[in-house]
């Protein structure tokens, strides 16, 4: 192996928000590490839960989005060195893929003197990953409001409200971003279409004004979630009961199954207590077993570091501080 290291942190993300389908996402505090540097011979390394499926080969999606970027930059490094630690859960609606596109990119950028701007990275995620919310928030981490016209992403940044907390419910199963698309209606009528876009405009508005009073209201949704509830048993009853339990609002996270509930972070232990035992006691109700995290906002987009040369100190080392027990 020769050269740098190049060492990355990309935050998870959530996606939709409720009614902003394909468009809003905000950045999570938990995160994937992705390490690289040039090698003469490709070696792909990965620690974390579930990751020992991961290819170890140049088929890995971190290998083949790396030399995107260097044939975008015109350069040549056909062999590396890639290790990667993923706290993420996969394909559980956390933005798993999107934050290793995002670090890919970041990583293999940054090996080569970063030729690439961050909006050209964007562009490139964006095209991979079909929609620019969790690209986005991954990349330019807070809160990101996004459009794709199929050609070119634009996106605004809003900084999330000091006092919002998120509460995530990760359901044991896995479900697969295209089984969740192929649940989605071909057509929509027009009432739905413009309810959708009346919610998703108060949401934005809400969100940069800092009202978190009308979160609740702002979040519903008839574009995707009533299509994909029966994917998630319980989730029409939390979305539908959550403000009850001391939630500002609840939302299917991406594609699910994780449901993502919005709080206020001066609500009291044990208003937030009860809340994390309804979402539990919900999904249990139907005999689904499941974890609860808290998750603040993430307001930093994905992080890179150059390490010496000469360091030879192993990821899990790097890491070992940062990595959720």
């Amino acid at each position: 192996m020769y050269g740098p290291r190049i060492l990355v942190k990309v935050p998870a993300s959530t996606a939709n928000l409720g009614p902003g389908f394909d468009t809003l996402g905000m950045a999570l505090s938990l995160f994937e590490w992705i390490e690289m540097r040039a090698a003469d011979e490709t070696t792909i390394t990965a620690y974390g839960k579930g990751m020992q499926d991961i290819p170890g080969d140049k088929s890995n999606l971190i290998y083949k989005v790396a030399q995107l970027v260097f044939e975008e930059a015109g350069v040549s490094v056909p062999e590396l060195s890639i290790s990667l630690y993923c706290d993420i859960p996969l394909t559980r609606g956390l933005g798993s893929s999107a934050s290793a596109i995002i670090g890919a990119l970041v990583a293999a950028n940054a090996l080569i003197g970063s030729p690439l701007s961050e909006d050209e990275l964007f562009q490139i995620a964006t095209k991979l990953e079909g929609h620019p919310d969790n690209v986005g928030a991954s990349l330019f981490g807070g809160i990101v409001v996004s459009a794709w016209d199929g050609e070119r992403a634009d996106h605004v940044r809003i900084e999330p409200h000091p006092s919002l907390e998120t509460l995530v419910v990760i359901p044991s199963f896995q479900l697969s971003t295209e089984k969740a698309r192929h649940a989605l209606p071909k057509t929509l009528n027009m009432a739905d279409a413009v309810f959708n876009v009346g919610r998703s405009s108060l949401l934005v508005a809400a969100l940069s004004a800092g009202r978190l009073d009308l979160i609740s209201t702002a979040m519903r949704d008839r574009l995707h979630q009533p299509y994909r509830a029966p994917l998630i048993p319980g989730m029409s009853n939390i979305l539908a009961h959550a403000s009850e339990h001391g939630a500002l609002g609840a939302a299917l996270s991406g594609a699910g199954p994780t449901i993502i509930t919005f709080v206020d972070g001066s609500s009291s232990e044990s208003s937030k207590a009860e809340l994390e035992r309804f979402l539990l006691d919900t999904l249990a109700a139907e005999g689904i077993e499941a974890e609860t995290m808290w998750l603040p906002p993430y307001k930093h987009g994905a992080v890179w570091t150059k390490l010496e040369e000469h360091d030879t100190t192993p990821l899990m080392d790097l890491i070992r501080n940062e990595v959720r027990a």
